[in-house]
């Protein structure tokens, strides 16, 4: 039975995908996050995910938002069968204009890492629009993150560098997402309409469409 690895975004956790439903005939493996080094890139980071959950040849990885982003260096080392990603970006060309800020104006590592838990205010801002239980999902998720984690994805993410792009790779993006804006996207697979960053929530039913399509 085919593994299918899903990998949840900056601040989320398995929870994520509580409405994803893929069809029958795959084995469903929920990856939770390790806690980095100082020194680890995304690159070393996706290194220890794949000896941490057994990832072989001929898996499928579905990643969200900075999972996308794992997704396409775990694709660097393992032969995947499919690499799909939802709310994120394939190739650093794609990244929004504010990661070049944010690198000029590092303003984030004066943030305390605990401190980052407690920021579930700006999500309704930068996310898009949940329904109250989804938002207290989301804002559960972000307040048991390891600040640890958080302070070092986020400067990850601001410096990952990817121009490698692979054929069997699949691009959900939402034309709402205020996060990976889809303007900036190259021939994504899909864009749904109304989707914001955090669409995998209210969007569920057509993202299940889309996957079911794709693992086909």
């Amino acid at each position: 039975m085919t593994k299918v690895y899903l990998i949840p975004g900056l601040g989320a956790d398995s929870r994520l995908f509580k409405n994803i439903q893929l069809p029958a005939g795959y084995e469903v493996v929920l990856v939770d996050w390790l806690i980095p080094t100082e020194t680890d890139t995304l690159t070393s980071y996706s290194q220890n995910l794949v000896s941490q959950f057994s990832m072989a040849d001929n898996s499928i990885v579905i990643g969200v938002s900075l999972g996308g982003m794992i997704s396409v260096e775990i694709a660097k080392q393992v032969k995947l069968d499919k690499v799909i990603l939802i709310s994120s970006i394939k190739t650093s060309s794609e990244a929004p204009w504010y990661f070049k800020f944010f690198r000029s104006l590092p303003v984030y590592k004066a943030i305390p890492g605990k401190l980052m838990t407690y920021l579930g205010f700006l999500v309704k801002p930068m996310f898009g629009k949940m329904n109250p239980d989804d938002l207290a999902l989301f804002k559960s998720m972000l307040q048991n993150s390891s600040p640890i984690f958080l302070k070092w994805a986020m400067r990850s993410a601001l410096y990952w560098k990817n121009d490698v792009e692979f054929s069997n790779l699949y691009h959900i993006v939402g034309n709402k997402d205020l996060v990976f804006p889809y303007q900036n996207i190259k021939n994504p697979t899909a864009v749904i309409k109304g989707g914001t960053h955090i669409m995998i929530f209210d969007k569920a039913a057509e993202i299940n469409v889309l996957l079911a399509d794709i693992l086909k």
